[in-house]
Formats: C-alpha cells, sequence, structure tokens
C-alpha cells in the first residue's frame, strides 16, 4: 500500500502522523475479540490489603505512637512493596488506606480550604497523590477511606466555600438544624434536596479522583452501621457518590461499610461495588482479630445475603487475617476455616495482616490457587445446605455440574461432620477433590464425613457420578396436616403452592401427617422456609423426642431457602412437627423426604 503523502509537515510531524497511520490499520486489521478493554469494576470481588486490622490492634509494637498510629506513609509503602513481590501474581492488586489518613497522632482532623479531608503531614508528608504513585508504580490499584456526610471538623461554622460551586457554602449543605448522622454520629447529614450538596460530594471525588486513587470505601453508612431511621438513611449519601465517581471519568471502585441494612439491599446493588454485611471482624485487642470477636459472627450473617452477591457487587465479609500466627490470634484450624468461608462467599479477599512477615501456613491460605478460584469464579456463592448447628455444610452447584462444598465444625471440641449427596440433590457415587491439599481423594457412595478439629474445615468439589434425587413433597399448609397454639397458614408469594405456616411462637406447632416411606431409616429431609432471622425449631417424628435445629435467616420474610435436616423414619406412614417450643421458629413452606433413607 503506497503512504500517504503529508507535504506541509515537518519530517517529526511526518515520522509521527505515518505511525499514527500504521497503527490505525493495524488496528483495524486486530479482531474486536482482542481488543484490550478495562475489565469491569468489581467482576470478580477484589483482592489486597487493608490498613486498618493493624491500626486498630493493640498487638505490641504495632501502634508504637499511641492508638491507630500504625497508619503512616511508611507503613503503607512498606505493605505496597511487599504485596507486590508477595502476593500480586495470586491476584491482590488492592492497597487501601483506612480511617486516619487526614488525622494527626490525636485524631484531630485536618481540612483544605474547601472542606475536604487533607493528609495530615506527620503521617503522609509526600501527599495522598505521591503515594497513590507509588502504588501505581508497583502495578497496583490504591484505595482510600472516607466516612458519610460532612464531617463536623468541615463544616467551618458554615463559611466554608465549597470547590467549584459558585456561591456555595458548607451551610447550604447540610440541614439547617445541624443534625448528625453515620455510626459514629460524627458527621452532620446532608440535604441533598438542595443544590449545593451534590457539589460537595463531586468536590470530594474529584479531589480522590484527582490524586489517582481507584477505590473508595465509604464508611458509617446507615441504615446500618449500628443505626436506624430517617437522620441515619445514608442512601442519597451513596447515591450522590455513585454519580460523582461517573462523573470524574476514573473507574473508582465503591465500597460500603458497615453492618449494612438488608432492606436495603437493591440500594447497595444498585449504587455500589461492595457492602460491608457485618460489624469490624477486628477484635480491638493484643491481637487482630479473635474467633468469638467477630470470626465466627459471619456464619450466622451471610446466608441471607448470598443471593445478592454477583459480578458488580460483592458481600464483603471484611478483612481476611490469616497470615501472621500468633499476631492473628487464631489457630491453624480457625485460619483455614476462616479463609474457607471467605472463599466459598465469594467475598473479597483482603488481608489486614503485615505482609512483610506472612509464615509459611498463611503464605499457604492466601496463595492456594484453588481455593482463590472458588472465590474468583463465576460460579454462585454456596450457602448452607443443612441446618445451622455446630457441624454444618455449605454448597454451591456449579455451572460445570460440579459442587463446591464446605464442611465446617463450629464447636469447641472435635467431632466428625458428614456431606451427604442427597443435601445436594443426588444420590449413589460421586468423585471428591480437596482443594485445600490439592488432592484427588477418589468415590465415594452417598456422603463424605470427615473427622474435624475444633472450629475446623474441608473444602472440595464433588463431582457427581450417580443419578437425580427422587423425592415426595409436602406442602405445610395442606388441609390434612395439624397446626397447634399459634400456628396459622399465610399467603407467601415465594413459596410453592403461595402459602406458608407462620406465627410458629411460643408452643405453635405445626405436624405434618401421613409422611409415607417404604423403608425405615434416618431420612435427610428438606425444609423450605422463610425467616428474617436465625431462628431455632424442634423436629421430631412419631411423638418422639425431638432435636433442635437453627434455621439460618433468609434475609426477610418474603424470601425461601432450604436446609437438609435428618429424621428417623418407620416403614409405612409417619408424622413430622416442627415446633417453636418456648421460642420463635421459622415459617415453614414445605418439605421434601428422599425415597430412601441415608
Amino acid at each position: 500500500m503506497r503512504s500517504p503523502s503529508y507535504p506541509h509537515l515537518p519530517a517529526r510531524g511526518l515520522r509521527a502522523v505515518l505511525v499514527l497511520a500504521l497503527t490505525a490499520a493495524f488496528a483495524a486489521a486486530v479482531p474486536a475479540a482482542e481488543a484490550q478493554t478495562p475489565a469491569p469494576i468489581a467482576a470478580k470481588p477484589y483482592m489486597g490489603w487493608s490498613s486498618w486490622s493493624m491500626q486498630s490492634s493493640k498487638y505490641p509494637g504495632l501502634n508504637d505512637q499511641g492508638d491507630y498510629s500504625y497508619l503512616t506513609e511508611a507503613n503503607v509503602l512498606k505493605q505496597t512493596d511487599a504485596l507486590a513481590s508477595k502476593l500480586k501474581k495470586y491476584g491482590y492488586d488492592y492497597v487501601n488506606i483506612d480511617a486516619g489518613w487526614w488525622m494527626d497522632w490525636n485524631w484531630k482532623q485536618g481540612y483544605d480550604q474547601y472542606g475536604r479531608q487533607k493528609a495530615d503531614p506527620a503521617r503522609f508528608p509526600s501527599g495522598m497523590k505521591a503515594v497513590a504513585d507509588h502504588i501505581h508504580a508497583k502495578g497496583l490499584k490504591a484505595g482510600i477511606y472516607l466516612p458519610v456526610g460532612l464531617e463536623k471538623g468541615a463544616y467551618g461554622d458554615g463559611k466554608t466555600p465549597i470547590w467549584n460551586a459558585e456561591g456555595c457554602t458548607t451551610a447550604d449543605v447540610v440541614y439547617p438544624d445541624l443534625r448528625t448522622t453515620n455510626g459514629w454520629d460524627s458527621s452532620y447529614k446532608i440535604d441533598f434536596d438542595r443544590p449545593c450538596a451534590q457539589k460537595y460530594i463531586d468536590s470530594q471525588a474529584q479531589l480522590i479522583a484527582g490524586w489517582g486513587y481507584d477505590f473508595l470505601k465509604l464508611d458509617g453508612v446507615g441504615p446500618g452501621s449500628g443505626k436506624s431511621g430517617d437522620q441515619y438513611d445514608n442512601v442519597a449519601d451513596v447515591a450522590a457518590w455513585h454519580q460523582a465517581i461517573a462523573a470524574t471519568g476514573r473507574p473508582i471502585h465503591l465500597e460500603v461499610s458497615w453492618s449494612l441494612d438488608y432492606g436495603h439491599a437493591a440500594d447497595w446493588q444498585k449504587y455500589t461495588n461492595g457492602w460491608r454485611i457485618d460489624t469490624d471482624v477486628e477484635c480491638y485487642c493484643n491481637t487482630l482479630v479473635s474467633w468469638e470477636n467477630s470470626v465466627n459472627d459471619r456464619w450466622d450473617d451471610t446466608p441471607a445475603w448470598t443471593g445478592k452477591a454477583g459480578p458488580g457487587g460483592w458481600n464483603d465479609l471484611d478483612s481476611l487475617d490469616v497470615g501472621n500466627g500468633a499476631m492473628d490470634g487464631l489457630t491453624k484450624a480457625e485460619r483455614q476455616s476462616y479463609a474457607t468461608l471467605w472463599a466459598i462467599a465469594k467475598s473479597p479477599l483482603f488481608t489486614g495482616d503485615d505482609i512483610t512477615k506472612l509464615d509459611d501456613y498463611g503464605l499457604s491460605l492466601l496463595t492456594n490457587s484453588e481455593v482463590i478460584g472458588v472465590d474468583q469464579s463465576d460460579n454462585p456463592p454456596a450457602r448452607p445446605v443443612t441446618a445451622s448447628d455446630p457441624q454444618q455444610v455449605w454448597a454451591a452447584k456449579n455451572a460445570d455440574g460440579t459442587y463446591t462444598v464446605a464442611l465446617f465444625n463450629l464447636g469447641s471440641s472435635p467431632a466428625a461432620v458428614t456431606a451427604d449427596w442427597t443435601a445436594l440433590g443426588f444420590t449413589g457415587k460421586a468423585s471428591v477433590r480437596d482443594l485445600w491439599n490439592h488432592e484427588d481423594l477418589g468415590s465415594f457412595q452417598n456422603k463424605i464425613t470427615e473427622a474435624l478439629p475444633a472450629h475446623g474445615s474441608r473444602l472440595f468439589t464433588v463431582t457427581p457420578k450417580g443419578s437425580a434425587l427422587a423425592s415426595t413433597g409436602y406442602e405445610a399448609e395442606a388441609s390434612g396436616n395439624t397446626l397447634s397454639g399459634n400456628a396459622s397458614v399465610a399467603g407467601c408469594d415465594a413459596c410453592s403452592g403461595a402459602k406458608k405456616v407462620g406465627n410458629l411462637y411460643l408452643g405453635g406447632k405445626l405436624t405434618f401427617n401421613n409422611v409415607v416411606v417404604d423403608k425405615a431409616g434416618t431420612y435427610l429431609v428438606k425444609v423450605a422456609y422463610v425467616s428474617g432471622d436465625s431462628r431455632p425449631a424442634t423436629v421430631s417424628a412419631n411423638a418422639g423426642s425431638g432435636t433442635s435445629h437453627k434455621f439460618p435467616s433468609t434475609g426477610d420474610w418474603g424470601t425461601v431457602a432450604s436446609v437438609s435436616v435428618p429424621v428417623t423414619l418407620k416403614a409405612g406412614a409417619n408424622t413430622i412437627s416442627f415446633d417453636s417450643g418456648s421460642g420463635y421458629a421459622p415459617d415453614i413452606d414445605r418439605i421434601d423426604v428422599p425415597k430412601s433413607p441415608r
């Protein structure tokens, strides 16, 4: 092909034009599938490091200048370099600076002339842009933190001007009565009916985008963060941040925190890329975390949110502190269970550990490619398939027909835990792969049982080789059943038959009559139920002694979930009862009884 002629350009300009022309021609010849486009924000749960766990700990030497003093430019850069050298190749690429970057050692805030947070010169002497530049130079992404609302210290008697908003001051942003908001009441609530309000959020977004940040954690958001009511409803703030970030033209991941209200899940999904479903995982003690405060809370609090996670927005279980041994404050078994739950729930995987001091076991947990693959795959999050008892099984059916299956012993002493294929929906044989140990375990008939230490776990991929489960369904509202106490039939759009039995409280009881099986034995009965919070019920057969099982929350009183519980039946007709006893039980939709016992 003959080159075009550009007679009026100097030689350097001609070469430049020729390069552009050849580049354009090459680009046109490359198939569209090969074009390089940025990955969508939060297409998968993000991975990285956050400063808060070490900031908040009383572990000796971490905060040597007083509470939260760990957060400094030097420490962030040290962790950045360690992340790049040790964890980046496994997918960890965010370095997230948490609360305090604009605070001095006494937690006194600093602001610029427009009421925006300003880096403390002692903590971050080079400024926030320089820190982001260093992070980017390592091929990583930079994250920063802000509280929701207009901080009280930024108000400045209402006379502080708003950047790029002529005539607007801080008095024009908030409610005139200076009502407070967020989880600590540290900010004035912004009134988004006032035109200057969005301008203030825009100014903050432009500032952090100009510094080059790729991630923002917006904290203290309500409903949630321990607060409720109109004063603490920050949905409008989150929507304003969503709009402001879009206007910057920079792709910034927006994460909201903490203990977000499930009733506003649709808002978090609409405006953000992730939402903290629980309180802080840190124990604020002489380690980073502890099992009881509050790692183990996540097994109760995660199930309700499972259906809300997906590409573009994920359920955030908080920092994964499993890499530093004694500083983490956990046993090896607890560390593995912690990492297992985060992976199967498809939570973001961001550690709060000192990456420069990872022990061998911690490094093996954080870098296990098969476990990371569970978290980062296109498969759905797992949820409990058995009751939330001390020994429990979580599972997800994957797109290729396999199952991700986790066994947990949450009890304080060793115990055996069984994953029964019936709870997964099939019978017969299945091959099992141990993901933590990268080992094919072989073929198992109907179930796999593992002896687990206290707070221990196993994580498997199960590949069915048998047949689909055959079962018989029984509706809770069927006229042949017996309702006792307060129990009554109620409408339920999400339930099979559009009805359920509710009001199972303070002696309320539902009995399924004429449940027929051919053989005597223990059957794993699938229970479809509705429960806005986690509730127990005593399950019994044929008026015998019952067993109390805890049913995980389905999130609200209009969502159905199911778990399987063991029930011993005789050949022929049986009764199966759900008794609230002196407490409150879930509403029951239906049961499905397998054709054969375990």
